[in-house]
């Protein structure tokens, strides 16, 4: 028994992956380009999947992304004839201890959270693969001013940060077709929906040569339903009912609890919304801009009937403290309190009953109190008068800005659903 199991058991020496792997490494030296004729180039292809859109802060102007990233080169110095080794063809080396091309993204933001993956794949022709996903953190210009309908293009640019194209090259591994409609791997239940990712190759050219590199365009457009029933559907409708206070009249103090109502509910939505709506230093939302001006008319409404309201009281107590100082034998302690209303048919029967009032004998104080109530009637008359050009000039005021407020409702939405129309055209 012990003989068998001395008879099967190998040692780790005596495989022939361990002896490829010696073999590769023993004289291997990871800080030389890996080609034998140094006016070659090394060509890295490169290759992209968007996983996932995690985050997207217009305010700060950052782009989170999960990306799946391949790049592969040929190495010249560590290809092998697989039938001298057991016919091994493909191996996996640790990373650390080889050449790796030196790609990093310009619009690198922070550190790549990514897990640590220590080896890639070399086949017997010495063609390397790498194969790695990567949280991306990187800056990207956010327009949000059709928030929420808003379609964003980020760029990730992959370059070397220190050979020139004469000595890394970059290239495509799909071509870029297949690159730009590949979704088969996006993750498509986050609030952003990837459209394409379109790429394009190019030199930048600087004062220490040419460098190659391969831009990846991320388009992508936001779901926008989440947005139309907590923000655009309460808007439109607290601005129909701000619409509705218009057919309440100018005069009536109802309206002003009424507006004053509404500025309030359209104060908390405002702060309720102002978590929703993405904020930019560039650019602020469409929305945004709507919902100001509509505050805007609220209180300039609100304001006018304020105005107007303490107007016509002030006018009506004027000629209110008037009507009985004309009757003799009454002062401000026994003088009747009538209401506004019957004041006009007390003052007419008191032409009659004044002589009664009045002490009897002349005709001269009879005539006084006369005059006296014509005077206060052509002075309510007047106040009347003034009250109904006040009424009649605010009513147009009131008709224009019913008119401007419709505009602008009506403005609003073509707007929206012409963005909206504009969105699904994507």
């Amino acid at each position: 028994m012990l003989g068998i199991l001395a008879t099967d058991t190998h040692h780790p020496r005596d495989s022939a992956l361990y002896h490829l792997s010696k073999q590769l490494l023993q004289n291997y030296h990871k800080e030389v380009r890996p080609v034998y004729n140094w006016t070659k180039a090394t060509t890295v292809y490169l290759d992209l999947f968007v996983h996932a859109i995690l985050d997207v802060d217009a305010e700060n102007q950052i782009l989170k992304t999960s990306v799946w990233y391949r790049e592969v080169w040929n190495d010249e110095f560590l290809s092998w004839n697989s039938s001298l080794f057991d016919e091994i063809r493909e191996i996996s080396l640790p990373l650390s201890a080889i050449w790796a091309p030196d790609i990093i993204i310009n619009e690198f933001m922070d550190v790549e959270r990514s897990p640590d993956l220590p080896y890639v794949y070399v086949n017997s022709s010495g063609t390397i693969e790498n194969s790695k996903p990567i949280q991306v953190v990187s800056a990207c210009s956010l327009e949000t001013y059709a928030f929420p309908f808003d379609v964003q293009n980020c760029s990730l640019t992959f370059k070397s940060i220190l050979h020139t194209v004469e000595d890394v090259d970059l290239a495509f591994l799909r071509s870029p077709e297949d690159i730009k409609r590949d979704k088969k791997v996006f993750l498509n239940d986050s609030e952003w929906e990837l459209l394409s990712v379109s790429s394009a190759y190019s030199i930048l050219q600087s004062s220490a040569g040419g460098f190659a590199q391969i831009q990846f365009n991320v388009v992508m457009r936001r779901h926008p339903l989440v947005y139309v029933v907590s923000l655009l559907i309460p808007s439109i409708f607290l601005m129909l009912v701000d619409l509705g206070s218009f057919y309440m009249p100018p005069n009536c103090q109802a309206r002003i609890v009424f507006k004053t109502s509404v500025l309030v509910g359209y104060t908390v939505f405002r702060v309720n919304m102002s978590n929703q709506v993405p904020r930019s230093v560039g650019s602020t939302p469409l929305i945004g801009h709507f919902f100001s001006i509509c505050m805007a008319f609220l209180v300039l409404s609100l304001a006018k009937s304020i105005v107007l309201v303490k107007f016509l009281h002030d006018e009506r107590r004027g000629g209110q403290q008037q009507p009985f100082l004309c009757l003799r034998g009454n002062t401000d302690a026994d003088r009747p309190r009538v209401e506004p209303r019957a004041q006009r048919a007390l003052i007419t029967e008191s032409s009659f009953y004044g002589e009664h009032l009045a002490q009897p004998g002349t005709l001269k104080e009879i005539w006084s109190q006369l005059q006296c109530i014509s005077n206060y009637l052509q002075t309510q008359d007047q106040t009347d008068q003034q009250e109904a050009e006040w009424l009649v000039l605010l009513s147009r005021f009131d008709r224009l800005l019913f008119r401007s407020y419709l505009f602008m409702l009506g403005l609003y939405t073509i707007t929206l659903c012409s963005l909206w129309a504009l969105w699904g055209g994507v």
